[in-house]
């Protein structure tokens, strides 16, 4: 799975530890999902999604593989 959430902060001009207290999450899992590295549950994918104001398909991509 990809995500755009980098870009999508850049946009918004915040940062992972802005990200992370707005969701309710630590700085690192928003620097893992951005790598690739987490796979963030339902919850957490909904919760970004309502922050950048976002379909869930808008912020993350299912890749071939998955």
């Amino acid at each position: 799975m990809t995500n755009n959430i980098k870009v999508l902060r850049a946009i918004k001009n915040i940062s992972q530890e802005d990200l992370a207290k707005k969701i309710k999450v630590s700085r690192q899992t928003i620097n893992a999902m951005e790598k690739g590295k987490y796979v963030p549950s339902t919850l957490l994918a909904l919760k970004l999604a309502q922050f950048f104001e976002k379909q869930v398909e808008d912020i993350f991509t299912l890749e071939n593989e998955d």
